[in-house]
């Protein structure tokens, strides 16, 4: 019998720059189940004292999955960063790239690979000088069946289509060990569709985690992907991810939501979708420099097929904005870690099990019983992608727009909601 597996494989640990340090197992795993997760990466297994704490925490099946003690399941995972010369172009590149091993012995070998190359005690996500298709290479010395999958492809700094590096296909950055990279994590600024319209990744599956920093719900699981398994493995993990088949659906953001969507320059208030971006020659303009170019204006100038193209043998996937968020937009209050929205989230959780049941399936009748009117519209909306949302651009997450007939005053108390 198959089981719906929805996993989070793209998790940062508290010795990595830039994040929570109460990113723990017990939080990670607590958390997980509040959001409807039932399968996450450990993070950072190559940092010396992460290794630790994951053999100390964690116990390791035959099957290469790890267990807490209250049985939630992990896989072995890290995300490197690699900043190097292109040997053929002459040009600086920069990529982010998720590895995933089949398990401790391996994890360890890498880790020994990883360490003659650079200082691994220093950051979570580790910079390295050498380039990706040494990665692949020495990845394969150790094990053919550990994974490399680019990382949120297409944001400008740091990925392998995006504006700083300008390649136009996978090919330009593996060169031949491209044939040993199987799927692309689309990143938040990105969605299927957007991939879609590029014939060059066809071949490619699609999968979608969230680069989470904490371990809140509002930024755990923001992005997942769906597998659909007969036993949980790491086996089976890698043939869905390789051939697509257990690979049964994505959660996304919506690509307005992400911070690098559409080019502009946050310190002059500039934000341009791509066709007024490529016509100004991505020239901001108030200071006359280049913008920070978006996510759409990258995929707008090289794509070769219109938009709403859609590919052969797709996979489903649903774009969703936080239920914290959701909140926050509703009630007017700004803090998502606030105490009035976890008290309005709590209820719904208490009462429908975790955050992506209310998000999916739960009914609006059923909803009624203990949500306003007014979340329960936006609720709705969100379900159906008609939220409207002002465009993420330079660092800047997008907006959620309401009408003020969904919204509710912030200076009401919660038992007038």
């Amino acid at each position: 019998m198959n089981t719906n597996i929805i996993a989070d494989l793209q998790i940062h640990s508290s010795h990595s720059r830039a994040t929570s340090k109460n990113i723990t197992f017990q939080n990670l795993e607590h958390y997980a189940k509040i959001k409807g997760l039932n399968l996450l990466g450990t993070g950072d297994f190559q940092h010396p004292l992460q290794f630790e704490v994951i053999n100390k925490t964690l116990e390791e099946d035959d099957k290469g999955v790890l267990w807490s003690k209250t049985k939630f399941p992990f896989l072995w995972q890290t995300e490197i960063s690699l900043i190097y010369t292109d040997k053929d172009k002459g040009k600086g590149q920069r990529v982010h790239h998720l590895i995933f091993s089949p398990g401790k012995d391996v994890a360890g070998q890498i880790i020994d690979a990883l360490s003659k190359k650079g200082r691994l005690d220093y950051d979570g996500r580790p910079i390295f000088g050498f380039d990706s298709v040494e990665l692949v290479d020495m990845m394969r010395s150790i094990s053919e069946n550990i994974e490399i999958i680019p990382a949120h492809v297409w944001t400008p700094h740091f990925s392998i289509m995006g504006e700083y590096n300008q390649l136009l296909k996978i090919e330009d950055c593996f060169k031949d060990n491209s044939k040993y990279i199987h799927a692309l994590e689309t990143g938040m600024s990105s969605d299927p569709s957007d991939n879609w319209r590029i014939s060059a990744l066809d071949k490619f599956q699609l999968v979608s985690f969230s680069d989470a920093h904490s371990m809140w719900p509002w930024r755990l699981g923001r992005e997942a992907t769906i597998f659909d398994f007969n036993e949980l493995s790491y086996k089976n993990f890698l043939e869905a991810v390789r051939t697509g088949n257990g690979l049964k659906s994505t959660i996304e953001t919506p690509t307005f939501y992400g911070k690098y969507h559409f080019s502009g320059h946050r310190n002059c208030d500039v934000v341009l979708p791509p066709k007024e971006s490529l016509k100004n020659n991505q020239i901001c303009p108030k200071c006359g420099r280049k913008l920070i170019v978006g996510v759409a204006d990258r995929i707008e100038k090289i794509a070769d097929r219109p938009e709403g193209f859609k590919r052969e043998n797709t996979k489903p996937f649903v774009s969703l904005i936080p239920l914290h968020e959701l909140i926050s937009a509703v009630y007017g209050l700004k803090m998502l870690g606030g105490k009035k929205i976890w008290e309005i989230y709590n209820s719904l959780i208490e009462k429908f099990g975790n955050e992506f049941n209310v998000l999916l399936n739960i009914s609006e009748e059923k909803l009624k019983e203990v949500a306003h009117e007014k979340m329960i519209r936006v609720i709705m909306l969100n379900r159906n992608g008609n939220l409207k949302i002002d465009a993420g651009f330079d660092g800047v997450y997008g907006k959620i727009v309401l009408d003020e007939k969904d919204k509710l005053r912030e200076q009401k108390s919660l038992a007038e909601f």
